[in-house]
């Protein structure tokens, strides 16, 4: 007993470790790659991104800082030449010239203290100095200015300006307070009524002070702004509060030395970037002020360390690692959930195959998920179904029963209302078709499976289909005959069977039983039984016939579901002495005048051969000058239905009649020559004639050409018939027709 109960235990033991998730060596290496993989990539694009976000907000801050240099550098030109004018203003002052015509101590106090107050008043106006026609210093506002000299070029007799000129010099410096100050002053020429020179009046402007009145409003006050010359000397722009390594802090600095790589950027482009290991600089050459005789190149520039970019930037870096270790956190998540579930599904599989030996049975069954995949299914199912049996694992039943999605949507919408669903289905085609019974189970809460059961009820439908046929059969009492739509026989009844002496034999083809005319009006057969639904004709006994008298044949067709001819039946019996003799197939009449559209239809499924030898017959009814008014149309009308009328009666029924329009008839004429239809028309006219119809008839015949739509054929018909008409002694006329002639029943 212990032993037995031991051995079942281990049994159990062994089903759920098949059963069970299982961590292989194997697995647990691939994900660790992976996952490591995977924390690299997200390294790497993390460190992209913010290079690449860094680089952007440097680019930024150039331009923005290229746009407040351009800024600063018109606001200084236009600055000069406002100190320019200003001097030009304090030169013809009413109090210097009352100094010059009155040189006294009280009218020099006076000039002073006025030049007092603009200094005062004015912070980029250093001072300013009077000097006399041989350039030496009369008097000044400041001690600190008093050192100029004025340049050889300038005075009387070597000047090349005067009068309302004013001269500004190059950036010069001069101690003031213990400081260097960068400065320019500017000069204007104090000229008598004579133009003679009585002296000059020289002002003194502060560059720095200058560009201090512009910064604040036009430039970013935590940005270094710095004015060198174009040799590379610091005029403005010292005493940063925190200057990079290599850049001049102090006026009169050369940047060509501290910098040398900068400085031959800036000196062979006008404006531009230059980017260092730590920092980014802009630079703008401009003309602060321009003279005839010299030309004052300055630079502007700008730089940001890359430290400080950084730091601007260090906020949106932290959004993209929180945002990054998310990402990396949430993909580690879906690769473990991702290998569980497979292991899961392996797992899953292991039971369905384990419990696939409950259901070896002759019954046919299968488990599939709620979404209809195939989980398990047993040799006898795949047999009905016509699979093989290992290829039917883990596919859709839908795909396998072949159902549409509307269908299939519809099982599955009754599977979760009632938990049961059953129907019928045809695989392969509709002789191949099984019931199918599928239960939905539920194993847990989240949990459900669907049982599927499987009958072929092949032989069933055969069974229908037979008693379906013998029923169409014995619905005449002669011989009658079942074929499909291309003449293949069904099944017959024993009158058709000792008519044509099959001796049960029905692998025939009802086409070679009744010979080569029935052959050739096949299409033709088709085309009426569709359109009109029943078909009349005769066939003459021929050669190796397994009958030997005239027969009348009727054919009636039955349609399938979808409207297409599924069926031929075939009524035979044998003629009465008065039928028509003929040695082709045809009616004695027909009784249906098709549409234009329906007879395009016949034309097109006409074979190439019968429409080679084929003729079209226009008719046009409409006598000229009696039918011209709108009130004769409905006479017009009345006289078409009469000819249409005469026409069927005697019309055979290979050949199609058409309106065409009003006033106007096609006639389709197969297995005529041009002399046939020539003949068939004269026959028309002289019916009508008999009747008082044929007033004012004109016919055009055209012969068929190859590959010829139907719309070529009536153009060509067409011509016959205009010149039917426009001929005075003949009303039938032919154009397009053959040459050669068929001889029919020969």
């Amino acid at each position: 007993m212990f032993k037995r109960k031991s051995s079942l235990s281990n049994t159990s033991s062994h089903i759920a470790l098949v059963q069970d998730v299982r961590w292989s060596r194997t697995q647990i290496l691939s994900i660790s790659a992976q996952i490591i993989l995977l924390i690299i990539s997200i390294i790497i694009v993390t460190q992209m991104i913010i290079n690449l976000g860094e680089k952007s907000l440097q680019d930024d801050w150039a331009g923005q800082r290229y746009s407040e240099l351009q800024t600063v550098a018109s606001l200084a030109s236009d600055k000069m030449g406002f100190m320019q004018f200003r001097t030009q203003t304090f030169a013809n002052s009413e109090l210097l010239k009352q100094f010059l015509a009155n040189p006294t101590e009280k009218q020099q106090q006076k000039l002073l203290q006025s030049w007092q107050s603009l200094t005062n008043h004015i912070p980029e106006l250093l001072g300013l100095a009077l000097y006399d026609p041989q350039g030496k210093l009369r008097f000044s506002t400041s001690d600190n200015l008093n050192g100029l000299t004025i340049p050889e070029k300038l005075l009387q007799g070597k000047r090349s300006m005067g009068g309302q000129d004013i001269y500004s010099s190059d950036m010069a410096f001069t101690p003031i307070e213990g400081k260097l100050e960068p400065y320019i002053y500017q000069l204007a020429w104090l000229e008598n009524p004579d133009q003679s020179i009585n002296g000059y009046l020289v002002t003194f402007n502060s560059v720095t002070r200058l560009l201090d009145t512009i910064k604040p409003s036009f430039f970013n006050i935590n940005s270094p702004l710095m004015l060198l010359d174009n040799q590379s000397f610091l005029y403005a722009g010292a005493n940063q509060a925190n200057p990079l390594p290599n850049m001049p802090d102090t006026l009169g600095a050369s940047l060509k030395q501290s910098a040398p790589e900068l400085w031959r950027e800036m000196a062979m482009n006008n404006f531009g970037q230059y980017h260092s290991k730590n920092s980014t600089f802009v630079y703008l050459k401009v003309e602060i002020a321009s003279q005839n005789e010299n030309k004052r190149e300055y630079f502007f520039l700008s730089y940001i360390r890359h430290k400080d970019i950084a730091a601007r930037y260090e906020q949106w870096a932290i959004v993209l690692i929180i945002a990054s270790v998310t990402i990396g956190l949430l993909a580690i998540g879906l690769i473990l959930y991702r290998t569980i579930f497979l292991l899961e599904k392996k797992a899953r599989e292991n039971s369905i195959h384990l419990s696939n030996g409950l259901f070896k049975t002759e019954l046919c069954y299968a488990v599939t998920t709620d979404k209809g995949r195939i989980l398990g299914i047993n040799d006898s199912a795949a047999k009905v179904l016509k699979y093989q049996l290992n290829t039917l694992n883990d596919r859709s039943l839908q795909r396998v029963l072949n159902i549409s999605d509307d269908e299939f949507e519809q099982i599955t919408s009754t599977l979760h209302e009632h938990n049961y669903w059953t129907g019928a289905i045809s695989l392969e085609n509709d002789n191949h078709k099984v019931n199918i019974h599928i239960h939905r189970q539920a194993i847990s809460t989240t949990e459900q499976y669907w049982i599927v059961v499987f009958n072929d009820i092949s032989e069933l439908v055969a069974s229908r289909n037979d008693a379906h046929i013998s029923q169409l059969l014995s619905e005449t009492t002669i011989a009658t005959a079942l074929t499909d739509a291309q003449g293949k026989l069904v099944n017959c009844n024993h009158s058709f069977d000792q008519l044509m002496k099959l001796r049960g034999d029905t692998e025939v083809q009802l086409k070679n039983l009744l010979g080569d005319e029935v052959t050739k009006i096949w299409n033709n057969i088709l085309t009426q039984v569709t359109l009109q639904g029943e078909w009349q004709g005769y066939v003459e006994p021929f050669d190796e016939s397994r009958f030997s008298k005239k027969l009348k044949m009727i054919v009636s067709g039955n349609l399938s579901q979808e409207g297409d001819l599924e069926y031929l039946i075939f009524t035979i019996e044998h003629c009465s002495s008065q039928s028509v003799a003929n040695k082709w197939v045809k009616s004695p009449k027909s009784s249906t005048v098709l549409r234009l559209v329906d007879l395009e239809n016949h034309f097109n499924n006409t074979s190439e051969v019968i429409k080679t030898s084929s003729s079209l017959m226009v008719m046009d009814i409409n006598p000229e000058g009696i039918f011209s008014n709108m009130g004769d149309i409905s006479r017009l009308e009345t006289r078409q239905e009469e000819i249409e009328s005469k026409l069927l009666l005697d019309l055979p029924v290979s050949y199609q009649l058409s309106q065409w329009q009003l006033g106007r008839l096609v006639l389709f004429l197969p297995q005529t020559n041009a002399t046939q239809a020539h003949l068939f028309a004269i026959k028309i006219l002289d019916n009508l004639a008999s009747h008082n119809l044929d007033e004012g008839i004109n016919i055009g015949i055209a012969g068929y050409s190859e590959q010829q739509s139907l719309k070529q054929y009536l153009a060509n018909a067409e011509v016959a018939l205009k010149r039917a008409k426009q001929s005075s002694d003949q009303n039938i006329c032919q154009a397009f027709t053959r040459t050669t002639t068929v001889n029919f029943g020969e």
